[in-house]
């Protein structure tokens, strides 16, 4: 049976029911699965034909045992999860018809962005022990942009889940505020919060505080759905098996993924699909805010003052999930990572030996992509093309063709698109020349529902925030008598 480990070692393994319930770790640790699957060629080649939702049913069945969802219920949870999409299966677009750089667009979910992808089956999930139990839970999840508007549709009407997604204000385009304040839904509670220097990264100084006091994380019932949550990250292994199988010619041949990084829960997912056997290397595009880029680079791990970008879902400092990465890399040594976040918290800064840093850099290339490279990715792509990136799939074209060179001629490339362009169309129309009309490429009729839409939203500042939440949340679990 796998059980779920936590990064820090300091508390006993768990079910994977219980890693998704709780989210963080007892002892502010990450959950990771021990042991990661190993995949036979047998069973990559009985895969390589599969669509989307039967693929995620394989691979997730390697990570939840049967005794705690059987296989039927796991079919009918993946199958309500994906009802919503326009399509389940993400295309693969080669713009530049060489067949060596392919664009994987996985935005194609309710709410325009990758997280729609695991957002919708980690709810699911999540209803489905909390029936069993006959409880409830307080989601709580800073966003800076997609995982807020994905959590509060899937979250929405369910009757055991109450959803908080915090966002930092005038950080998140108009189009992904709109998305989240305009559910509707009595369970979904988004909260703008202002003055946050940092972002994203001050609520989650918030939200981990929150769930490191065990007495209160109780009492409100808390967990989360930010890429913390380990069902989160095992879903997102799924899109690396089904571009490999659709665009190498046999299996065995390598591939490169050239992913936007933010939170570095996407990557995660890709680290445990090469874990699993799959032959893949990384690009890791960061955008000027480039902490990771840093750590791959030169093999140092520091807090640097936020940088607003137009790529502003990865603008994100702390990428959290990198102790799950640093855990996978040092194969398990929880004391190493322990000592390394203990260091962090206490200094803001890590510096890893030679021995570690080759360690994190084998099969990645990373890069920081500028602002104005971004807009450059953007215009020459639909120049040459008539293909529209959205600013974070540019992001990971821009990283592409920058780190190519890093690895073997003929090995082809799929660059993660990770949201629709609809959802910034300001920086699109900064892209483009001046004077000429957004193509319609640009547009999403649901985005264009949404702006005639009612909008419901908390406003707080940062020093409010906390208290708020605790004041919010006491107050609808009242709401929420047990036995629904």
């Amino acid at each position: 049976m796998i059980m779920y480990h936590s990064t820090r070692g300091g508390c006993p393994p768990v079910p994977f029911d219980q890693a998704v319930l709780q989210g963080f770790a007892g002892d502010g640790g990450l959950f990771v699965p021990h042991p990661v699957p190993q995949l036979s060629r047998a069973q990559l080649e009985q895969w390589k034909s599969l669509d989307y939702v039967a693929l995620a049913r394989e691979v997730m069945s390697c990570y939840i045992d049967p005794e705690i969802v059987p296989k039927q219920d796991l079919e009918r949870l993946l199958a309500a999860s994906f009802a919503p999409f326009e399509q389940a299966d993400p295309p693969l677009v080669s713009p530049g018809q060489d067949g060596r750089h392919w664009i994987m667009e996985l935005f194609h979910g309710p709410t325009l962005s990758f997280k729609d992808v695991a957002m919708g089956f980690l709810i699911e999930l999540m209803d489905y022990f909390l029936e069993k139990l006959d409880d409830r839970l307080s989601l709580i999840l800073a966003t800076t942009g997609d995982t807020g508007p994905a959590a509060a549709y899937a979250v929405a009407g369910k009757k055991r889940i109450c959803c908080w997604p915090l966002y930092p204000a005038g950080m998140i385009s108009r189009e992904q505020e709109l998305q989240m304040t305009t559910i509707g839904a009595g369970n979904v509670c988004p909260v703008e919060v202002q003055d946050c220097r940092n972002g994203g990264d001050d609520l989650d100084v918030v939200v981990a505080r929150l769930f490191g006091n065990e007495q209160l994380k109780k009492r409100l019932k808390l967990s989360s759905v930010n890429s913390i949550n380990i069902g989160r990250v095992l879903m997102q292994t799924v899109h690396y098996f089904y571009a490999y199988f659709r665009t190498v010619e046999r299996l065995g041949d390598p591939l490169v993924f050239s992913i936007p990084a933010g939170a570095f829960g996407n990557l995660c997912g890709g680290e445990l699909a090469r874990l699993m056997g799959l032959p893949i290397e990384f690009i890791c595009a960061t955008n000027k805010n480039g902490t990771l880029h840093r750590i791959f680079a030169d093999g140092i791990f520091e807090k640097s003052p936020l940088q607003q970008s137009l790529s502003s879902a990865i603008d994100i400092v702390i990428p959290y999930n990198f102790w799950r990465f640093l855990y996978f890399r040092c194969s398990g040594d929880t004391a190493l990572v322990n000592k390394a976040v203990t260091e962090f918290e206490h200094f803001g800064t890590v510096q890893f030996d030679d021995i570690l840093h080759s360690k994190l850099r084998q099969g990645v290339v990373s890069t920081s992509i500028s602002d104005e490279q971004t807009l450059e990715s953007i215009a020459n792509i639909f120049e040459q093309t008539g293909y529209l990136l959205d600013p974070h799939g540019a992001v990971a074209v821009a990283g592409a063709e920058q780190c190519r060179p890093g690895f073997a001629e003929h090995t082809p490339c799929v660059s993660v698109a990770t949201a629709h362009p609809a959802k910034f169309p300001r920086v699109i129309k900064k892209a483009l020349p001046t004077g000429r009309s957004l193509p319609e490429s640009a547009f999403h009729h649901s985005i264009e529902e949404a702006k005639k839409a009612d909008t419901k939203v908390l406003i707080c500042t940062y020093d409010e925030l906390e208290r708020l939440l605790v004041e919010k949340i006491d107050a609808s679990l009242k709401h929420l008598s047990p036995g629904l």
